[in-house]
């Protein structure tokens, strides 16, 4: 395990419980001892407040308000943190909405200039609006659509399935996903449809058969977003 992977289980282990022990947290992770104690000093020098206590086999302790923004976001993760952002936001009675859209600005505005510029571009390219006033489809999303659409749209690759259009047709697209929105609990893709020269929305519920092309593609979320979805809670047009 990479030291990096390693000190974020470490982390996520100290949030879930305030006893650990050095000893259970080497066991747990599968290392020494002594890396438990290099791997906590690390963490103390990047800004997390740490405590360790004397006694049977030594322990630490992690301040529950401890938060360290880091530069080393990986792009699904921040995807996850701009939608559930997003999706708070778009739902002001869920409790901390407000306080979601500050944290995300304080972690804009603590990234360095590049990556502050990455997750700006990364919130267009996501959109949430009202609930969806189309039935949900009886047919769940096909398991294999998430983990393709998360990589395509991360690593801005082109996506090939199968879709069924609203007046129930099967067409083989290939797509270039450069967005995201959800309309609870509905979901669509943003894509410019490379076959048919044009912007569309996909639902998820009808798509199939995913598959990740090798091909590349540079996000222009402003022109998609124009030609398809101008307004988020604009009803969006059938594809």
């Amino acid at each position: 395990m990479r030291a990096v992977d390693r000190r974020d289980q470490l982390l996520r282990l100290l949030r879930r419980r305030a006893d650990w022990t050095i000893a259970e947290l080497a066991e747990r992770l599968e290392v020494s001892r002594r890396t438990v104690l290099r791997d906590i000093g690390a963490l103390r020098a990047t800004g997390f407040d740490l405590d360790t206590f004397s006694g049977p086999g030594g322990g630490v302790r992690l301040n529950p308000t401890s938060v360290m923004i880091t530069s080393q976001l990986r792009t699904d993760e921040v995807v996850a943190l701009i939608l559930s952002v997003a999706i708070a936001r778009a739902a002001r009675k869920v409790p901390f909405a407000d306080e979601a859209e500050r944290a995300l600005t304080k972690i804009e505005q603590a990234l360095p200039p590049t990556r502050a510029d990455d997750l700006r571009a990364c919130r267009e390219r996501i959109l949430v609006g009202d609930p969806s006033s189309e039935p949900a489809s009886a047919a769940a999303v096909d398991p294999s659509l998430v983990g393709a659409f998360e990589t395509a749209f991360s690593a801005t690759r082109l996506l090939a399935f199968g879709y069924r259009t609203g007046d129930g047709r099967s067409t083989r697209r290939l797509v270039e996903p450069h967005g995201l929105l959800v309309r609870p609990p509905v979901w669509y893709v943003i894509a410019w449809d490379v076959d048919r020269h044009a912007p569309r929305l996909f639902r998820a519920d009808r798509i199939s058969d995913p598959q990740l092309s090798d091909r590349s593609f540079i996000p222009r979320p402003n022109e998609l977003v124009t030609g398809v979805c101008p307004d988020a809670r604009a009803t969006p047009p059938p594809s």
